[in-house]
Parts: C-alpha cells; sequence; structure tokens
C-alpha cells in the first residue's frame, strides 16, 4: 500500500496521556510528507527521464542496426564489382590472346602464301627466261642459215666469233628485258 504526502499529512492520531508532543509529531509528519513529495517528483522525473533515454536508446539502436545494414551491403557490394572486374579483366585478357593468336595466324597464312607467290615467280621467271632463250637461240640460229657459207677461214672464223656475240647478246637481251 502506498502512502501519499497528503496521508501523511492529514493523518491524526489518537490523543492519550503521556504520548508524544502532537506539534513535535505534527511537524514531523509534516516534513516527512514533504521529503516523501520531493522522492516522488524526483522519482517521476527519473522515470521520465528514464524513458526518454530508453527512447534515444532505442533510436541509437535502430541507426546502429541500419549503419551496419548499410555497411554489410557496401561490403557485399564492393567484393562483388571486385570480381565482376576481375571476370571482366580475364575475359579481355582471353579476348586479347585470341585476337593475338589469330592475327599470328593470319600472318603465317600470308607468310606462306607470299613464299608460294614467289617460288611461283621464280619458276614463271625461269620457264620465261628459257623460253626467251630458245627464242632467241632460234632467231640466231634462222639467222646463221639465211648467211651465206663463204670458202674462205676467214668468214668461218667470223661465224665462229659472231656465235660467240650471239650467245653473249642473248644473255645480253635477257638481261635488259629483265
Amino acid at each position: 500500500m502506498k502512502i501519499s504526502p497528503l496521508e501523511i499529512k492529514q493523518q491524526e492520531f489518537q490523543k492519550k496521556m503521556r504520548g508524544f508532543d502532537p506539534d513535535e509529531v505534527q511537524s514531523y509528519l509534516e516534513k516527512l510528507a514533504d521529503d516523501l513529495d520531493e522522492l516522488q517528483k524526483e522519482n517521476e522525473n527519473l522515470k521520465s527521464e528514464l524513458g526518454n533515454v530508453n527512447e534515444q536508446l532505442a533510436e541509437y539502436k535502430k541507426i546502429e542496426k541500419n549503419l551496419q545494414d548499410t555497411l554489410l551491403k557496401a561490403q557485399d557490394s564492393s567484393a562483388k564489382s571486385l570480381e565482376a572486374a576481375k571476370k571482366q579483366t580475364n575475359l579481355m585478357i582471353k579476348e586479347a590472346e585470341l585476337k593475338a593468336s589469330q592475327i599470328v595466324e593470319k600472318a603465317r597464312e600470308n607468310a606462306d602464301e607470299l613464299r608460294n607467290a614467289v617460288v611461283n615467280l621464280r619458276e614463271e621467271k625461269d620457264l620465261i627466261l628459257a623460253k626467251l632463250k630458245a627464242i632467241v637461240s632460234s632467231q640466231a640460229n634462222l639467222l646463221e642459215l639465211k648467211v651465206k657459207p663463204s670458202g674462205d677461214e676467214k668468214s668461218k672464223e667470223k661465224k665462229v666469233e659472231d656465235s660467240s656475240k650471239m650467245d653473249i647478246d642473248i644473255n645480253d637481251i635477257l638481261n635488259k628485258i629483265l
């Protein structure tokens, strides 16, 4: 049972002989009532402050929870971004390696084609040279047949010199053509 300060102040006691001094009892009761009143007010104030502090604590806990959630999400997002960047980098490296190997393969194919073309051109050159030599030789033979042989030695020597000159001329002609 709770006693209020007002009840203490209004409390009356029976009077008996040889009892306590009524003024002293009354003054003590009033002082006790005042102290109890102050204690109750202080208690109410403290309860109110405690309620406010509890509300603030709940608010701070809520903020802390939100911050922790945000931090976890940021860490998770950062980890995912880093992982995605690594995957993309690896993919770019693989693509670059593939392109490089394709370029190297293409260069090899081009080099092979050029080698084959050079070989074919050399063969064609040799064939053309052989044909030209044959044409020049046949033309030289035709010229020799048309030239009438004379009976003296000087003309025979001239023929030998002329035919050697023709061979030189053949090579000279080929060199000029090429």
